[in-house]
């Protein structure tokens, strides 16, 4: 299963274009094709995504992924928790600078830093 973050990244770039190729999609995400179609037919096993037929004006087949309701829901759920990890990371990194800063502070006045 593809981890949280990529599947908010992938549902995202896939609200916004649902015609992206599985090559274009691989490309925006960094991620090798086969690694790309991994977490696009996970999305679509969890029911997060589904794959519509159309047909382009060259009379050929195209596809296009469209989010379902419930890949929707996932979305927003995913991008709470995602929010509020990222927060908390936010918040031990200004810890740890402020610390670092206090400790400079107190550090030997002989070493030049300031």
């Amino acid at each position: 299963m593809p981890s949280p973050e990529i599947q908010l990244r992938a549902l995202k770039l896939l609200e916004q274009n649902p015609h992206l190729s599985q090559r274009e999609l691989s490309a925006e995400l960094g991620f090798s094709l086969g690694k790309t179609h991994y977490v696009v037919k996970a999305l679509v096993d969890l029911g997060w995504v589904k794959l519509d037929n159309f047909r382009r004006s060259d009379n050929k087949l195209g596809y296009a992924y469209l989010l379902t309701p419930k890949g929707v829901a996932e979305k927003a759920k995913i991008t709470v928790r995602f929010l509020a990890s990222r927060q908390a990371e936010y918040e031990l990194l200004r810890e740890e600078i402020e610390r670092l800063k206090a400790e400079l502070d107190e550090g030997p006045a002989d070493l030049g830093i300031r």
